[in-house]
């Protein structure tokens, strides 16, 4: 085997250019199919992040869509409303202490109860509409996103003493406050009340960070008239798929997509490679014959050419892994600045996702199109007669 090896690589040293064109090209795909993947997988957890994990993955609120039946619709059998709008239940979510200790005891993950309201946020002559939300702070960390993207100050802080309120940095910047000013909030009940910012946050999403503050869970309920009430229950699951099955199944299809690329790219550079041994085992007949003479079997015939095949593939994807890193950390460089209305957040960088499952998996594939590249030839040579070759016959 040893002596085949040698072989192999005097074959592939002896035919320099056209050795270095096969590595090259094999080492050109292998990079281009690891900065694809990479790129397409750091898109694909950024879509997750952004469009999945930003919002809960299960919601329950109080919310009813449809107003009541009405009793004429019993006695005649053609009746029209206009303006029918379904009357508010001010008790929230009924019953919510057994809702939520029922939904702990079985829910694979975690859980925050809250009390959501529409308000009015007043400082130094600005009036803004937002949503107050009254929170748990321990187990909204848990569950809201928000929790890790505060610039100034936490959910905790809200419990330091007094009304407190953390707002968006871009709703403090909107009407001039900052942290430690003490704003208005006034709610549709006419229920007024002053409260010191205590944090803020930027998630990146213009209608969150201007649209959304949150107080503790007894100060929206008292701000709101609704003592003891909550209307919203939000999970996140320990698997996000459970709730965005149909959502995540499209990825499946991308992800396929982009390997058959990736295959595609690669099986190309394979050409190559069958070009160059094709050549090489032309060259190489009275070699061949001789060393068939000698006692080379068939098999060993196979197995020298298809070692000339793997080597090229294997040392193709080595540089093909510089290449790959080169082009990744080139890409990770690239800034620039996409924000406001047309996506709802800031991007700064291309969302790149480094694993060596892509080197291993480019690898994989330079190495079988590289082995079949070389097999085809290998198989021919293998079937040459020594006797016709040596009479010139080939």
């Amino acid at each position: 085997m040893r002596l085949i090896l040698e072989l192999a690589l005097t074959h592939i040293a002896g035919r320099g250019r056209q050795t270095l064109v096969a590595i090259l090209g094999v080492a050109l795909g292998v990079g281009f199919s690891i900065a694809m993947a990479a790129l397409m997988q750091g898109t694909e957890k950024d879509f997750i992040a952004q469009l999945v994990d930003t919002m809960p993955h299960v919601q329950i609120s109080d919310e009813r869509r449809t107003a009541r039946r009405q009793p004429a619709e019993d006695l005649f059998a053609a009746v029209q409303f206009e303006g029918l709008r379904p009357k508010e239940d001010r008790r929230g979510i009924l019953n919510p202490a057994a809702a939520f200790a029922s939904l702990r005891s079985w829910v694979p993950g975690r859980m925050a109860q809250s009390l959501r309201t529409q308000g009015v946020v007043r400082y130094a002559g600005r009036d803004v509409g937002v949503s107050v939300i009254g929170i748990e702070p321990e187990t909204e960390a848990r569950v809201s996103s928000v929790a890790g993207d505060f610039v100034e100050g936490s959910f905790d802080s809200l419990r330091a003493g007094g009304n407190n309120i953390v707002v968006g940095d871009s709703l403090a910047r909107r009407i001039g406050a900052s942290t430690g000013t003490t704003i208005q909030v006034v709610a549709p009940t006419g229920q007024s009340r002053g409260f010191r910012i205590v944090g803020l946050f930027h998630t990146g999403n213009n209608a969150r960070d201007e649209g959304e503050t949150y107080v503790l869970l007894k100060s929206a309920q008292i701000l709101s008239e609704r003592p003891n009430a909550i209307n919203d229950i939000r999970l996140r699951l320990d698997d996000p798929e459970e709730a965005n099955e149909s959502l995540l199944e499209a990825l499946v299809v991308r992800n396929v997509v982009m390997y058959t690329v990736v295959g595609a790219i690669l099986l190309v550079a394979g050409f190559g490679i069958f070009n160059i041994i094709s050549t090489i085992t032309h060259e190489k007949a009275r070699d061949i014959a001789i060393l068939k003479s000698l006692g080379f079997t068939q098999g060993n015939m196979r197995r020298l050419f298809l070692l000339e095949g793997l080597a090229l593939g294997a040392a193709g994807s080595l540089v093909g892994w510089l290449i790959g890193f080169l082009l990744c950390f080139a890409l990770s460089q690239v800034e620039f600045k996409v924000s406001g209305a047309a996506i709802g957040r800031e991007m700064t960088n291309l969302p790149l996702f480094w694993s060596p499952w892509h080197y291993a998996i480019a690898s994989a594939f330079a190495l079988i199109s590289s082995g079949v590249a070389g097999y085809l030839p290998a198989r021919q040579a293998a079937r040459l007669n020594p006797v016709d070759i040596i009479r010139g016959a080939t």
